[in-house]
């Protein structure tokens, strides 16, 4: 475990217990959008193949020197 890691456990091993549901949720948040990121992303890869043809033409050349 890093020292990160602990820190972070220490300082919520301290708040009352009330506020371990919040905590919770944010934790649960924060990976949900991790989660919706790297799903954007590999649909973002999928997508490349597909429009190919259209980004890769000589019509849209000048463009592609900007």
């Amino acid at each position: 475990m890093s020292a990160t890691e602990q820190a972070l456990i220490d300082k919520i091993s301290q708040l009352p217990p009330q506020r371990l549901a919040e905590v919770a949720d944010f934790v649960d948040f924060l990976r949900s959008r991790e989660d919706e990121q790297g799903l954007t992303q590999a649909a973002a890869k999928m997508a490349e193949a597909s429009f190919a043809a259209v980004w890769n033409n000589d019509g849209d050349a000048a463009y592609d020197k900007m």
